[in-house]
Order: C-alpha cells, then sequence, then structure tokens
C-alpha cells in the first residue's frame, strides 16, 4: 500500500484514496520526498505537479491515470527524465523508476523492458547470451522513453531504428484501460506511441528485438579543432563512402583549462570523433586512419563488448541543465559547416558545443517507428555546455546556429527535440512528416480526446 502524509481535500483531494490503492509513495507538494521525486535529468525544465505518484507496478500506473481522468487533471509520465515535453505544472506525475525489471528470451533474441529500466541494464543482461540491445549513446537514459522517441542507436548505420524492432508495447490509455499493442493488432496506435513521445498513453512495458552481437570495435579520439568549420570538413568528407559497418558522430568542444581536464586538451577546441565499427578490428582501424584531421591529441580504440558501448560518447551521467536544438539534413556543405563552426565560436553566455551524426546506412529504410525523415545524410546538434544553468546568451546563439542550417534542414527528431518553453508545436512538428501529423492528430482524437497527457511534445 502506498502512503501519503497530506489529508484528502484540497489541490491533492482524493490523494489519500489513491494511496490506500497502490504500491508506490503518493505525494503532494510540500511531503517530504516530493522534490526528490519530481526531480529529472534535465534540471532546467523542472516539473511542479499537484500529485505525484511514484508507481511500483503498472497496476498502479493505471489507478494514477485513472484517477487524473477521473478529476479532470493533466498527467505525464517520467522515467529518467532526460528529454521532458512541458512542464507538468499543476498536474499529476507519474514517475517509473521503481519499475525496472528487464527479462532477456535468448531463443526469441528478445528483452521485455519495465517503463524505469536503463539502457544500461538491458545491455548488460543481453550480453550474457551474446546479444545486445540498439541503445544510444548513454546509457544511464531510460530504455523505453527513448524508444518513445523512436530511438536513434549508437549503432543505427548497421541495425537502424531502435523502435522499428519493438514486439509490443503495454500501455495505459487515457481511459484507464492496460492495453497490450503490436504491429498485428493495431499498427496505428503503435506507430503513434513510438516516436510521439508519451502523448498519447502510459507506457509501462515494451518487448523489443536484440542483435546478435558480442563486441564492437570503437572508443574517442580527440583532434585539435582551432578552426571548427574546417575540422567538421575533414570529419564530413571522411564520411562520403563508408560502410554501413562504420556508425561515427564528430563533436567540437571548447575545453575549459580547469583543474581536472587532461593537459592534452585542456583550453583547447578539440574535435571529439566517436567510432562504433561492427567489423573485424583491423578493417575498422584501417578506415579511421582515412580520416585527415590532424594529430591525434588523445584517445584509443578498441574492442569492447557490446555492453561497454557507452564508453564511445562517455557522457555525464549526473542531473544537469542545457539547452539545444537540433536539424536532420540531407548534406553539410560548406556554408552549413561555417554556421556550425560560428556557434562553437567564443560569444555571449558562454561555450556552446556543436556535434554531427552521420545517418544513412539502415537508418533510411522504413520501418514501423515514426522516426522522422530518414532520409537524412546527418544529425547537427547544437548545445550549451551542461552545467547548473542555462546562459540566455549561449541559448541565442544555439538558436541562431539551428537557424543557419535551415536551407539544408528537413526537420527535427522525435528523439531530440527540445523541451520547455521552446516545445512549440511548431517545433514538434518540424520532426515527423505530414502524413505522421495527421495521423497523430487523430490518435490524439481518439484515445484522449480529454488531453489527459498534455504535457508531452504536442502537434497542436
Amino acid at each position: 500500500m502506498g502512503e501519503t502524509t497530506r489529508a484528502t481535500d484540497g489541490p491533492g483531494g482524493g490523494a489519500r484514496a489513491l494511496a490506500e490503492a497502490v504500491r508506490g509513495p503518493v505525494l503532494l507538494a510540500g511531503d517530504e520526498g516530493f522534490d526528490a521525486e519530481c526531480a529529472n535529468f534535465q534540471t532546467s525544465v523542472p516539473h511542479r505537479p499537484r500529485l505525484v505518484v511514484g508507481a511500483a507496478c503498472e497496476e498502479d500506473v493505471r489507478l494514477a491515470v485513472a484517477f487524473a481522468a477521473e478529476r479532470g487533471m493533466k498527467a505525464a509520465v517520467q522515467g529518467t527524465g532526460h528529454g521532458p515535453g512541458t512542464p507538468a505544472d499543476g498536474g499529476l506525475l507519474i514517475t517509473t523508476r521503481r519499475m525496472a525489471e528487464v527479462g532477456i528470451d535468448p531463443h526469441r533474441r528478445t528483452a521485455r523492458i519495465q517503463a524505469g529500466a536503463r539502457w544500461g541494464a538491458v545491455a548488460r543482461a543481453a550480453a550474457e547470451h551474446g546479444l545486445a540491445a540498439l541503445s544510444g549513446s548513454a546509457p544511464h537514459v531510460g530504455a523505453v522513453g527513448y524508444l518513445l522517441g523512436a530511438g536513434l542507436p549508437l549503432l543505427g548505420r548497421t541495425f537502424g531504428w531502435a523502435a522499428d524492432r519493438v514486439r509490443s508495447v503495454r500501455a495505459v490509455t487515457a481511459d484507464g484501460r492496460l492495453r497490450t499493442l503490436t504491429p498485428a493488432d493495431d499498427p496505428d496506435l503503435l506507430r503513434g506511441l513510438l516516436g510521439g513521445r508519451g502523448g498519447l498513453a502510459a507506457v509501462t512495458e515494451v518487448e523489443t528485438g536484440l542483435v546478435e552481437l558480442e563486441g564492437i570495435f570503437g572508443g574517442g579520439l580527440y583532434y585539435g579543432a582551432a578552426d571548427p568549420a574546417a575540422a567538421f570538413g575533414a570529419y564530413v568528407d571522411w564520411t562520403r563512402d563508408l560502410p554501413p559497418e562504420m556508425n561515427s558522430s564528430a563533436a567540437v568542444v571548447p575545453v575549459p583549462d580547469a583543474p581536472g581536464v587532461p593537459e592534452a586538451i585542456a583550453g583547447r577546441t578539440v574535435m571529439h570523433v566517436r567510432i562504433a565499427y561492427t567489423g573485424p578490428a583491423e578493417r575498422g582501424r584501417g578506415l579511421v586512419e582515412r580520416l585527415d584531421a590532424g594529430a591525434v591529441l588523445m584517445g584509443a580504440l578498441r574492442e569492447m563488448p557490446a555492453c561497454e558501448s557507452g564508453s564511445v560518447h562517455a557522457e555525464p551521467d549526473t542531473p544537469v541543465a542545457w539547452f539545444g536544438d537540433t536539424a536532420v539534413v540531407r548534406d553539410l556543405p560548406g556554408e552549413a559547416l561555417g554556421a556550425l563552426g560560428r556557434a562553437v565560436a567564443p560569444g555571449p553566455g558562454g561555450p556552446v558545443i556543436a556535434e554531427v551524426r552521420h545517418m544513412g546506412g539502415a537508418l533510411a529504410g522504413a520501418g514501423q517507428a515514426m522516426a522522422g525523415h530518414r532520409g537524412a545524410a546527418y544529425f547537427a546538434n547544437v548545445l550549451t555546455m551542461p552545467g547548473g544553468k542555462v546562459d540566455p546568451g549561449a541559448a541565442g546563439r544555439v538558436r541562431e546556429a539551428a537557424a543557419a542550417l535551415g536551407p539544408w534542414s528537413l526537420g527535427r527528431l522525435p528523439t531530440f527535440l527540445p523541451s520547455g518553453e521552446s516545445s512549440t508545436p511548431e517545433v514538434v512538428r518540424s520532426a515527423y512528416t505530414d502524413e505522421d501529423v495527421a495521423l497523430l492528430r487523430r490518435l490524439k482524437a481518439e484515445h484522449d480526446p480529454s488531453d489527459v497527457f498534455a504535457f508531452g511534445h504536442r502537434v497542436d
């Protein structure tokens, strides 16, 4: 049985009855543990709900959704909180971090993943059977939330979009009904969930396919990037004729000269090239040696178990604030590279990071997920340096860089939509085809006409 420390009336009216029905905690603002329960990874978009339910099982999720619907409240679901839509201010927040079970079926090569599980746990469990999960660059990201954004994998050029491999989804719809969805029985709603970012239902569990892969060849190499546009140009030129086994990205980062920063890169602007190659190591090494970006300042490549692929990007795993915007593009000619180079040059508001990921390969194939613009050649990401807060000056430079990529842009990706005030319907629509926007609107009208799930990324 759950717990709450407040009375039944007022803003949390009915909370006592809900707490008696669910297994996890039910908390109101001011209760001990409320702030910690609401906290998310993207700290610049905090949630301030009226009520939070720490779901311990899918029945808790069902009861919480039904509670919100019956009282005309708006609801949001949070796993790790890496990519929130709009803050769940004044609504009901359902957190799923207690629902973290992972089950592997080695014969069917599938993983059953509860809503609060992280990719690191899935990867470790899969590796015991010589299998690999199509996770992104960060193992601490929630697996289900990532799949609801279509899921751009680290190994995407080799294996395609992660959400295309989903076999089934268990979800609570706005009427408080728990449903199991498969490509056979409701392909439209399944598609809307796999890329629609959670605006249609509360997903409690996903079953997804794994790939047979025990290891990769990869890691990170740091090159000098005093001329960021030229550094990006060298990387883009290198990618022109790579096989789909080669997955890579390059980030230009102004590195501070601060305690703890390696001497080889301290105080320099560097290009961090990330490599994840699924073929023979010697072939991969030979391909990387063709990259004409100057001397390597730091870093190394190695053969590694697939479950250690999170070390390739080596992203921080502590909550931070950042602001970013993205574009998927047909190409990156010199003018576009110049825009990215200008973004990372010193300017108002502190450092800005720019990243380019090589798309194509298996990512260009058709699939069941709303992955947006599958024909893109590259993905460009510009963001403020993660830290304690977002400086408006740096955020303005991010917006300028994203706008400058407009002539080559196809739109954005569902995986990396902006959060908070920047998550406008116009911005969100740019991540989808016109057909998928129409489908999302129809599904919303059919499955959530009262707009219970109001805090996600919205196309209207």
